[in-house]
């Protein structure tokens, strides 16, 4: 059954280091994504992007790349959260490999989660456009 995913839709397609965001600038009945940006793990250090590091506790056996990508998917929950909060999108759709997604999940605010269309566990991240949109419209 094809998704529903109206014009104007945030879609954020995103891995442990990377995330793409789109967003639907054709219909609900043909899809049609034009990228608007991308956001990169950034300042990757022994103490994490930035000095910060992944929400809640960490497990000592974490390694540095684990520690990383979990404090890149609070960024990327952080980003949607805030921009949920000053309404700059009315619908989400979230993409990402099933870790990710994982971490991501439970860190998104409730006003994130009423504009969540719905998520999909695949890693499309490095995928060509047309692959992504094919893959969303199925």
């Amino acid at each position: 059954m094809a998704r529903t995913i109206p014009e104007g839709t945030l879609v954020v397609v995103a891995d442990g280091g990377s995330a793409r965001v789109f967003t639907n600038v054709g219909s609900a009945q043909q899809l049609t994504l034009k990228q608007e940006g991308e956001l990169r793990l950034q300042d990757i250090s022994e103490t994490g992007i930035s000095g910060q590091g992944p929400a809640g506790a960490v497990p000592k056996d974490m390694s540095i790349a684990q520690l990383n990508e979990a404090t890149f998917a609070k960024q990327v929950a952080e980003q949607l959260n805030e921009d949920a909060l000053n309404n700059r999108y009315a619908h989400l759709l979230l993409v990402a490999d099933p870790t990710t997604l994982g971490r991501i999940r439970p860190l998104l605010h409730k006003e994130t989660q009423a504009r969540l269309l719905g998520d999909i566990a695949k890693d499309l991240a490095n995928a060509p456009l047309a692959d992504i949109q094919r893959s969303l419209a199925g």
